[in-house]
């Protein structure tokens, strides 16, 4: 019996070797599992989920004019291309181009020596008919004379005098005179040139103040009377901004485009602004408002609805990583590279403006703000 005993428990000490064995053989399996269950998570964590780079601004707000935008093109408040009003050959011309000119100067003088005489054989017979006249009137005073005699004399008189008055129009006609203070254009004639009548001689436009005609939407009538403020913009002048005010508005709609003219006037003190250029006005329309406003880049824009990335910090085992979190807004108007976002997001939020088609929701980042999209509210393009 103490044999059989004894093998037994060899025989026990055995499966208890066997079995702490095999549960050391599978737990070092299990650990080896879970280790590279890990490992690899790390790396696809790592590796298939990068941080993507993107440029950010903080959220603010800032103050927004409404305002309504068109082409518009300038006109002088006055302006004319002078001409003559009768033939004749240029005697003297006396101005330049590009000349400042007061309203009264002379600018042309054509030949009038044929007139000069003409108008002296006028005066001449002028002065007999009102000798003629006033020796008619004494005899009558004596009875000397028949009252039918007087009365032709005094026929003739009227007569001579209006041939002198006739005949000095149309030397005065042969004498060219600026209209109104401005400025002339290029000299269209020379000295010695046969001018046919209504030959233009050259272009005299006012330039202070200027008018710009533009068109707008039939939609914005209501919203537009005289004395609103209007600024300018040309491609001249980048960077400038020119000021002025609506002036009139037309009385009647475009038939063909359902539009209404506008005609606003701006101060040109420096004679910059000039007939035929075209600019963009900008109309403001009622009060400012505050609004936060961001690139157009920074949107994207669904069919479900407008969304924008924020970022924020998330920390995961104790490291802090910038993650992206798509935010739903509601946006307004739009003013050149800025649209104004009307709910959705809070001042003081960082927004990715640049690098969105890189991201979705719970993407991290990293912020390189060395380059940022353009952010103008009126902006204009570069020359190269």
């Amino acid at each position: 019996m103490s044999a059989e005993k004894g093998n037994l428990m060899k025989l026990l000490r055995r499966m208890l070797v066997m079995l702490v064995l095999a549960g050391l053989v599978f737990g070092a399996i299990a650990g080896f599992n879970w280790y590279k269950a890990r490992m690899v998570a790390k790396f696809v964590k790592q590796f298939s989920n990068p941080a993507e780079s993107v440029a950010t601004m903080v959220a603010t707000p800032t103050v927004w004019h409404h305002t309504l935008d068109a082409v518009g093109s300038l006109r002088a408040v006055r302006g004319a291309n002078l001409a003559t009003d009768v033939d004749g050959i240029v005697a003297e011309i006396d101005f330049t181009s590009g000349q400042e000119v007061r309203q009264g100067d002379v600018l042309l003088r054509l030949r009038t020596e044929d007139d000069a005489g003409r108008l002296k054989q006028l005066q001449s017979a002028l002065s007999l008919a009102q000798s003629n006249y006033q020796r008619d009137l004494r005899q009558l005073a004596a009875q000397a004379v028949a009252r039918a005699t007087v009365d032709a004399d005094l026929s003739a008189l009227h007569q001579a005098e209006a041939a002198v008055a006739a005949q000095q129009a149309l030397m005065a006609k042969k004498v060219l005179v600026a209209p109104f203070s401005g400025r002339l254009g290029l000299r269209q004639v020379d000295t010695g040139q046969f001018l046919a009548a209504g030959t233009t001689v050259v272009s005299l436009q006012a330039l202070d103040p200027i008018f710009v005609d533009f068109y707008v939407p039939q939609e914005y009538i209501v919203s537009l009377r005289p004395h609103l403020p209007i600024s300018l913009h040309l491609d001249a002048y980048p960077g400038r901004v020119f000021a002025g005010t609506i002036q009139s508005l037309n009385a009647q709609l475009d038939t063909a485009t359902r539009t209404l003219q506008v005609r606003g006037i701006l101060p040109n003190p420096h004679h910059q602004l000039l007939p035929g250029m075209f600019g963009h006005v900008a109309i403001t329309l009622g009060l400012p408002e505050s609004y936060i406003t961001l690139p157009q880049t920074a949107l994207s824009y669904n069919p479900y609805g407008d969304t924008v990335y924020v970022v924020e910090t998330s920390t995961d085992h104790g490291k802090k990583t910038l993650v992206a979190h798509q935010v739903f807004v509601k946006v307004g108007p739009t003013r050149g590279d800025q649209v104004a976002i009307l709910d959705g997001i809070s001042p003081g939020s960082t927004i990715v403006v640049a690098g969105v088609n890189k991201l979705h929701n719970g993407t991290p980042v990293t912020i390189n703000n060395t380059i940022l999209p353009l952010d103008q509210a009126n902006p204009h393009p570069a020359e190269e």
